[in-house]
């Protein structure tokens, strides 16, 4: 298990350097902005038909390729085990970095 799982921060700043050290492995970034633009797209279905089923898959499609990227490809624990509110902060924040082309990574 990492230490970085048993740390605790201060701030979103403090974390956020952490957050992109646990994801240096390209793939695993790439994986978790395939997921969270399907889960993007299943929270407008859902809000388009009014069928909140399609939120299941928003969940399932944000986590689901965001944990094969680490367990296969960075082979580390998630951090949304230890640190669940930054770590989705994290996640989009990175996912906006990438959309724009700020990521530096």
């Amino acid at each position: 298990m990492s230490t970085v799982l048993k740390r605790d921060f201060a701030s979103f700043d403090d974390f956020y350097p952490v957050y992109l050290s646990e994801h240096s492995n390209r793939t695993c970034r790439e994986l978790h902005f395939a997921g969270s633009t399907l889960a993007l797209i299943c929270i407008g279905v859902a809000l388009v038909t009014g069928n909140f089923w399609w939120l299941l898959g928003a969940l399932t499609a944000g986590y689901g390729f965001a944990w094969i990227g680490h367990f296969f490809f960075e082979k580390n624990q998630p951090m949304t085990f230890k640190h669940p509110l930054y770590s989705l902060m994290g996640d989009w924040v990175m996912y906006w970095q990438m959309l724009t082309g700020q990521a530096s990574f």
